[in-house]
């Protein structure tokens, strides 16, 4: 009989066979009734995102007309299969170009832009409301009123530029809008609306940093991890696991770039690619796949090394891409990811170790509610660092939970996150 350590490692094929048996069951929900075409489909368009070129709040106008094209492209996806979760407006930080009386004077205009935009079933991005290398001290009390009076309206604050210069004096203002927004909506979930942005492009489709710059424009982003967990389980001798997924993904995401392409010039705005980055939800977990990667637990030794084979198979598509077009690990969205948090396997440091090697940052992290506001700004400013020298977009969503101490558990009545524990930050 084998002694233990004899026996031959399990095949991929195997380990996900398991993993999928015990851990995918607690992420199930039920489909979109979308038809059921697109509910077979292991790909879904999360969001398509109109860049509209906005030169004044007063003039909704343009916001109604890509509200039609939208739809339009919407139906022309639909129509093939395809499940659209969201729709969304990306906007030209007009915001961050007016003086304090200016930007004050501009909330009712964004309550009606927030109404308009909530009541066609959609939600938008402000952009940047700050990209100067500067701090605002009223920048945060006006973030709450924000986020009060509106439903749909996301922002964030540039904390390093595009072209990859870190802007210090803004990490402090970060700080104290997500300090601010932690108390101003029961359960801190303000926070999901904001994030500080470094290095992010105009044109990412993914809120809440997307924003615009130039004529209309429409971009793509997808949910992924579904089908790149096919592709893993139908690996073959001969394959590497980034060679296989980049096949599947180049396959997949193809005619979801033509139907776009298509959609855009029949509006005749500009088409800005598609965001490759596996977006996860709820029953689509992007952690699964590292875990399937790794043959073992998220967090261990050999994560990172998951997390940059997925992020080499994201490089090396042949489809135009946009936005991040890197992996994203958002904690309280992948119910995975939120598991293996409450086991202790990973930690904050950790996450921005990945961050490395892959997409988005720091993203929804939950922490404990008395985070102080100078540990988050010196977080913000690691994050800030990491994009500017490693010349990729990054951003910081930190989600602190009111009352939780670290360790806690956190649940929140939010349909798209699931629960977790209140991570540590120091």
């Amino acid at each position: 009989m084998p002694t233990r350590s004899s026996r031959a490692r399990p095949s991929r094929r195997d380990f996900l066979g398991a993993l999928s048996a015990s851990s995918l069951a607690v992420a199930a929900r039920p489909q979109s009734p979308v038809g059921a075409a697109s509910a077979s489909r292991l790909l879904r368009i999360r969001t398509l995102t109109a860049g509209v070129p906005l030169t004044t709040l007063d003039d909704l106008a343009p916001v109604r007309a890509a509200f039609d094209g939208l739809t339009r492209a919407r139906d022309r996806c639909v129509a093939a299969g395809y499940e659209v979760q969201t729709i969304r407006i990306a906007l030209p930080p007009l915001i961050a170009t007016m003086t304090q009386e200016a930007r004050d004077a501009a909330r009712p205009a964004l309550v009606a832009l927030d109404t308009l935009v909530a009541g066609r079933g959609a939600v938008v991005s402000l952009g940047p409301v700050l990209m100067e290398d500067r701090a605002d001290r009223m920048l945060a009390t006006w973030a709450m009123h924000l986020v009060t009076e509106t439903r749909v309206t996301s922002f964030s604050v540039m904390v390093a530029t595009p072209d990859y210069r870190p802007l210090p004096g803004t990490y402090r203002t970060a700080a104290e809008i997500i300090r601010v927004l932690t108390a101003a909506v029961p359960g801190g979930i303000a926070n999901f609306r904001f994030a500080a942005a470094a290095c992010v492009p105009s044109g990412t489709p993914f809120f809440p940093v997307a924003w615009h710059d130039g004529p209309a424009s429409l971009a793509v982003g997808c949910e992924t991890p579904r089908l790149l967990l096919s592709a893993l389980a139908d690996t073959t001798a001969g394959d590497t696991p980034d060679a296989r997924m980049r096949v599947v993904l180049d396959r997949e995401l193809t005619p979801v770039a033509a139907l776009a392409r298509a959609a855009a010039e029949a509006e005749g705005w500009r088409y800005g690619g598609l965001d490759p980055s596996p977006a996860p939800g709820l029953d689509s977990s992007i952690g699964l796949v590292i875990e399937a990667l790794r043959q073992g637990l998220f967090g261990g030794a050999g994560t990172l090394a998951a997390c940059s084979t997925l992020t080499a198979a994201l490089k090396s598509l042949s489809v135009e891409t946009c936005g991040y077009a890197g992996l994203m690990l958002p904690v309280l969205e992948d119910p995975i990811l939120a598991m293996r948090a409450a086991e202790g396997r990973y930690s904050v440091r950790d996450l921005l170790l990945y961050s490395s090697v892959c997409g988005t940052g720091l993203d929804v992290v939950p922490l404990a509610g008395d985070v102080r506001e100078d540990v988050l700004a010196r977080t913000i400013g690691d994050v800030a660092a990491m994009a500017a020298r490693l010349r990729k977009p990054l951003s910081a969503r930190l989600f602190p939970v009111p009352g939780a101490k670290v360790g806690d558990p956190v649940r929140f009545g939010d349909p798209l996150l699931t629960s977790c524990v209140a991570m540590a930050l120091a």
